[in-house]
């Protein structure tokens, strides 16, 4: 309470007492000492209510001791497993969580990470990848404001998501790495890297980069082999010594046939070498007949062309040519779509020229589109014209049902520039954006998809899409999603393929450590989405012909199902209906490759490095004692007395409002009982 509010009550007191005096004093009739009583009353009914208008406020303290949090993280995944350390995980995680000293000094909380970080219920060592990165970002998120060192136990060696070492200089925490794995050096050979394409085109060459890698220290021979089958189509001899540890070997392989083609890498073993699993790696390519050939035809530049560009090319199955409208005119017989940006009177010729030969087309429109052209050269849409343009963002139709949309956020995008006013088309068609101002979805079209006279049309009411990838970017450190979704329209919108009642979405083929997830729409007779649908996938192993059925589950907007961890091979499926005669097949490759495996010992030095720039300390799995020792000796790791300040206005003191009432009734009892009233 300060100063000007004790002079306030004060103030309250002294009127208080003066009004009650004035009344019962001044000129009063009142001869007996009952005056003295109902003075006493009047003022404290004044003074309280004059205290409640003045509201003070009262400040009480809790104090309470805060230990310090101890984080202990676990690696889960195989390479501990496979570097025999998983008993000595599990001894370490015991000993630290049941030590008394260690329990009195720290509130011990137990996470495990593979590529995701949940808390410690068990270890099991099966996760088939590790994500330190992740793992040491989130703690230094979630224990920022609090004194909590983080205790990682791990072989240092990570397999998914950015480099853990550059993470942990953003962790304000120390790290305290306890070391699964030996120190001692083997002789090995490892493939390091292979650089391949995903995708090859027929009776073409395509690049093979693989880098091989020699830890030792001795002069050895050894020689790189490339198989197709029982068949070897690359072979070279490599030498490495202790000055010599890699090389960089680039060869060019014919692809013969379409189809998924499979090749195995092998370094030839060394006598004695430890782990002959790094020494092999397979790898996939899928041989495509020709690309699909995309024409970006524009007569304004804008940044929104780059975007597109980047996008579409970013599966190497299709190329971009950006071309203004006159130079596309005679050849749109050579492209499978064609991208519209912004039409204006220029588009004029080519307009009738596409519908002439009845060529799919993407347009795309903005602050300078000519809507008057496109309203006059065809019949499907018509946009009121305004001449005024709104700033409008999207929001997804979960019905939508042309083709599986996923992955993205839309509600984060950026606004598109849009012509104010309703887009109405005339033919069937599906809304895939509609238009949102506010935070309100409306029922104008943003994106939408459409089929009329053999041909496919899509139509986006907005410029400025390269703010969506540069927000996908934002959001996912990553452009994939975007060039996903954009990838999926141009699909739908290149191809002549009739629409099917089952819509499914998968790869050709996997590497072993990939995630397969094939996801899957259906729709009723009326090709109206169905999310109340029973679907089962049918797997079948063509190695060994076993037969597996898993029912997909409906998770944002689509029939999904999880098939990561089945093992290498070539796979046949079929999606169905459990109750109808509708079905989707196809075919996929898992290559047999486990990243986890690839490691003879861990990776010491960085692990030892983030202790260093953090401030905390490496030790070895045998060292149990002593990292305890110098946790419970370290004067950073402090138990704090803390406290909780509570401020509390009078006007909340109930208390005193019965105060007034009551001392207001007794002063009218009185008054009334002697018959002043």
């Amino acid at each position: 309470m300060n100063n000007l509010t004790i002079i306030y009550i004060t103030i309250a007191a002294i009127t208080a007492l003066l009004l009650a005096l004035f009344q019962y004093l001044y000129k009063s009739k009142l001869k007996s000492n009952l005056k003295y009583v109902l003075i006493a009353l009047r003022a404290i009914s004044i003074f309280g209510i004059l205290v409640l208008l003045i509201n003070p406020k009262f400040e009480s303290f809790t104090y309470f001791d805060e230990k310090p949090t101890l984080v202990v993280a676990v690696d889960n995944s195989e390479s501990v497993s496979y570097l025999k350390q998983d008993e000595k995980a599990r001894e370490v995680v015991n000993a630290l969580n049941t030590n008394s000293v260690l329990k009195d000094r720290f509130d011990i909380q137990t996470y495990r990470f593979g590529k995701t970080v949940n808390t410690l219920d068990s270890l099991n060592f099966n996760e088939r990848q590790s994500n330190m990165a992740l793992a040491l970002k989130q703690f230094g998120e979630v224990y920022a404001n609090q004194t909590a060192p983080i205790v990682v136990l791990s072989d240092g060696n990570q397999t998914y998501g950015s480099d853990y070492s550059y993470i942990a200089k953003g962790v304000k925490q120390p790290i305290y790495p306890i070391i699964l794995g030996d120190s001692t050096v083997h002789s090995d050979l490892s493939i390091k890297q292979l650089n391949v394409n995903r995708y090859v085109y027929l009776k073409n060459k395509f690049p093979v980069e693989i880098i091989a890698n020699y830890s030792g220290t001795e002069a050895i021979n050894t020689e790189l082999k490339i198989w197709s089958g029982n068949s070897v189509v690359f072979r070279k001899n490599l030498q490495f010594n202790a000055s010599k540890s890699s090389e960089i070997v680039s060869t060019a392989l014919m692809a013969n046939s379409v189809g998924v083609k499979t090749y195995r890498v092998e370094l030839v073993a060394l006598d004695n070498e430890k782990n002959k699993v790094n020494n092999i790696k397979n790898f996939g390519v899928e041989v495509i007949d020709q690309k699909t050939n995309v024409a970006l035809v524009y007569d304004r530049l804008h940044p929104d062309l780059g975007a597109l560009k980047k996008a579409i090319e970013s599966n190497e199955q299709r190329s971009v040519s950006i071309l203004s409208p006159k130079d596309v005119l005679n050849k749109v017989n050579d492209f499978q779509l064609i991208i519209l940006y912004q039409p204006n009177n220029n588009f004029n010729a080519l307009l009738k020229e596409i519908k002439a030969q009845k060529i799919n087309t993407f347009i795309i429109s903005g602050a300078t589109t000519s809507w008057s052209l496109l309203n006059q050269t065809q019949t499907y849409f018509k946009q009121a014209i305004t001449n005024q343009t709104e700033n409008f963002q999207p929001s997804l139709n979960r019905n939508y049902g042309t083709f599986i949309v996923e992955n993205l956020d839309f509600n984060s995008f950026p606004p598109l520039i849009s012509e104010f006013g309703a887009l109405q088309i005339s033919v069937p068609h599906e809304t895939l954006l509609y238009k949102s101002v506010n935070g309100i979805t409306t029922e104008d079209i943003l994106l939408a998809t459409f089929e009329v006279d053999a041909t496919k049309h899509a139509i986006l009411n907005g410029e400025d899409i390269w703010r969506w990838r540069a927000q996908s970017f934002l959001n996912t450190n990553s452009f994939s999603n975007f060039d996903e979704f954009i990838n999926k329209l141009v699909q739908y919108l290149s191809s002549n393929k009739k629409r099917t009642r089952i819509n499914i979405d998968y790869k050709s083929f996997y590497n072993g450590n990939d995630d397969v997830i094939i996801s899957a729409q259906y729709f009723n007779k009326n090709f109206e989405f169905d999310n109340s649908a029973s679907l089962r996938i049918k797997l079948k192993n063509k190695d060994n012909q076993s037969v597996r059925e898993v029912p997909l589950l409906l998770t944002n907007g689509n029939y999904t199902v999880d098939l990561s961890g089945i093992n290498a091979g070539l796979y046949d499926f079929t999606i169905k209906h459990n109750t109808e005669s509708v079905s989707a097949s196809g075919s996929f490759q898992i290559l047999e490759y486990n990243v986890e495996q690839q490691f003879l010992n861990a990776d010491i030095s960085k692990l030892k490095s983030i202790a260093t720039h953090s401030n905390g300390a490496a030790y070895f799995s045998t060292q149990t004692k002593d990292i305890i020792n110098a946790l419970v000796s370290d004067n950073r790791y402090k138990t704090i007395q803390k406290s909780t300040k509570n401020i509390v206005p009078l006007i909340d003191w109930k208390y005193l409002l019965g105060l007034i009432a009551l001392s207001l009734f007794i002063e009218w009892f009185i008054r009334k009982y002697n018959g002043l009233i």
